[in-house]
């Protein structure tokens, strides 16, 4: 019981804190069972209610119920992913006087919006009655699909959106990484490693058994970033201690975390350059961060942000209280791009996980997400002479499904099938290119957003890879 208090404190309070938005507070995955349909069931369109009679509600002494017409829209598949056809049961309760008659139907489009299957049936629920009907959805071809359930019936209107997946594992990018990848990041690499690090760790204060540090250091463009490190306060002076790296979401300050009674991790948040307390010479509105500098490969600003990341590995092996064989790197949004970034680019990194990286098969994401590809061609806009071509040539070095080939340490990804922002097609196209250990949790009816039991999984396998019992 103590291993697990331990746990859940660092783990829930990074997750909320290093995404761009907060944790789902929503039913933990082991209260969703999975059902499954059976063979007779699997017809086209067809009433769970085999005699096709809809059956009267039994009277009993329970407070009378108020008059409505509800739905719910259920799949059997606990990720939604299918071979070929997605299966979706639609239940409606009348609780009315009315016979509710009219009709259900669903519209499929692609990512991008491009309607594709479509199908409408006639419906008649009688009064104080139910019924459920299983929808099965042929697609072919390999990817992420949105559906839209509608009914129409005497008192009631109303849509519901899912998403399903059809050989998520198939799925792979239309779009090539530069031939120079590799040599770009080697010479960033290089540039970095002739900055003197000039490393500076501060205390600030003791906190519930732990010693707060203030940590700074020189970057990449001898640019000044900081961020935070607690550390259990030890009697043993040979302690070495295995370090959770949490990496920012997007224009995220990151605070120290204090961690009670975890007397076997130390935590460093980092607020890479121009962000929480390391803006400075960049120091821009929210909205223009994703763009800066986008025009220059050489002067964007996530070559620099990665490279602060880099730096901080730096600093870890820099600390004699500090085990330098297990550094585990995480982050959400934003922060998940620099975890995979990471990961891919130095391999003192032992573990990794993000959540929701954005930037992912950034090409594919001009027809389907509104940001950042809004934000950055507002950008192109302003600067005369730079083409929309010209930025996507320059992201294609920033795209982590070109950093994903390259990631040899274990890897743990999470992925909302109803992202906006990272959607679900181009997180597969990085992860499926990952080799080694990876595992991929799927919550298929939140956006950019995780489960508060991500959390818990991911500290058990971080607390498993490490051997931390």
């Amino acid at each position: 019981m103590k291993t697990l208090q331990k746990l859940i404190i660092p783990v829930v309070v990074l997750i909320s804190v290093l995404s761009q938005f907060a944790v789902a507070q929503t039913t933990p995955l082991s209260q969703n069972p999975v059902n499954q349909a059976t063979e007779a069931q699997r017809a086209d369109v067809k009433p769970f209610d085999t005699t096709g009679v809809a059956k009267p509600e039994k009277k009993s002494n329970k407070k009378e119920e108020v008059e409505e017409v509800t739905t719910e829209l259920t799949t059997p598949d606990h990720n939604a992913f299918y071979a070929s056809e997605a299966q979706f049961a639609f239940a409606v309760k009348n609780t009315t006087k009315n016979v509710q008659e009219g009709t259900v139907s669903y519209q499929v489009t692609s990512e991008s919006g491009e309607k594709l299957n479509a199908k409408s049936i006639k419906v008649k629920i009688p009064r104080k009655s139910s019924r459920r009907f299983l929808f099965n959805i042929p697609e072919s071809k390999p990817g992420f699909y949105k559906v839209a359930f509608m009914i129409n019936v005497t008192d009631y209107d109303d849509t519901t959106r899912k998403a399903f997946g059809i050989r998520p594992e198939e799925i792979r990018s239309q779009y090539k990484k530069p031939g120079d990848f590799e040599s770009f990041w080697q010479s960033t690499k290089d540039e970095l490693a002739k900055v003197a690090p000039n490393f500076r760790c501060t205390h600030q204060y003791d906190s519930s058994g732990r010693s707060v540090y203030l940590i700074e250091m020189q970057s990449l463009d001898n640019m000044t970033v900081r961020g935070w490190m607690t550390v259990p306060i030890t009697k043993n002076k040979n302690k070495k201690f295995p370090v959770w790296l949490g990496l920012p979401g997007y224009q995220v300050n990151l605070l120290p975390i204090i961690a009670k009674d975890d007397e076997d991790l130390a935590i460093i948040t980092l607020n890479v350059r121009g962000q929480g307390n390391s803006r400075g010479p960049i120091n821009t509105p929210k909205a223009e961060y994703i763009s800066y500098r986008v025009e220059d490969r050489n002067k964007y600003v996530m070559r620099g942000a990665i490279m602060d990341c880099i730096r901080c590995i730096d600093f870890i092996f820099s600390r004699k209280d500090l085990n330098h064989d297990k550094i585990f790197v995480t982050g959400g949004s934003l922060g998940g791009y620099l975890a995979v970034a990471t990961a891919a680019l130095d391999h003192r990194v032992a573990i990794c996980s993000a959540q929701n990286p954005i930037l992912s098969d950034v090409r594919n994401l001009i027809n389907e997400v509104e940001w950042p590809m809004s934000d950055i061609k507002k950008y192109v806009g302003t600067r005369p002479g730079t083409s929309l071509k010209q930025v996507l040539d320059n992201l294609d070095y920033f795209d982590i499904k070109n950093f994903a080939p390259m990631i040899d340490c274990p890897m743990l990804m999470a992925a909302g099938l109803l992202d906006p922002l990272a959607p679900p097609d181009s997180e597969y196209a990085a992860y499926n290119l990952m080799g080694g250990d990876k595992h991929i949790m799927v919550f298929k009816n939140l956006g950019h957003e995780v489960k508060e039991d991500f959390g818990m999984h991911q500290g058990l396998w971080m607390r498993d890879e490490f051997v931390l019992f």
